[in-house]
């Protein structure tokens, strides 16, 4: 007889090794699912702790919660080969400080959409968008 995995345990599994792949663990490193249409949505967040704000990383939609982790440990594993990097430097609302950011983004614009994501356009202004060279 053919035993099923748990669905959380397989979840917590792929979890982890998201997690490690990425070097981000605790509390740096969301997993936010969301039921849209019948599918699964998972945005994976990062959060720096240097400055307290928080990015996406990357959206995924599956059938299921296992599913949806798959493709995204499918995107860790492989997004430095398939998406430029950009440095972004913005400053929050009220503060003084220049902070400068990395993403990982097909273009400009879905860069600024993971620096926004979740948040009032006009709580963080953008000094620069660069795209990095390749090394």
């Amino acid at each position: 007889m053919e035993s099923k995995t748990d669905v959380h345990v397989e979840s917590a599994r792929i979890q982890k090794q998201i997690e490690n792949h990425l070097g981000i663990s605790g509390s740096s490193l969301l997993f936010e699912f969301r039921q849209m249409d019948n599918k699964t949505r998972l945005d994976l967040i990062t959060v720096n702790p240097r400055h307290n704000q928080s990015f996406l990383f990357h959206t995924e939609v599956g059938y299921d919660r296992v599913d949806v982790l798959r493709k995204m440990w499918e995107y860790v594993q492989n997004y430095r080969d398939k998406e430029s990097s950009f440095t972004v430097q913005w400053m929050a609302r009220g503060d003084k400080e220049l902070n400068t950011s990395y993403f990982r983004a097909r273009n400009m614009y879905e860069a600024l959409d993971k620096l926004y994501f979740s948040r009032d356009m006009n709580t963080i202004t953008v000094f620069s968008v660069v795209m990095n060279p390749v090394s």
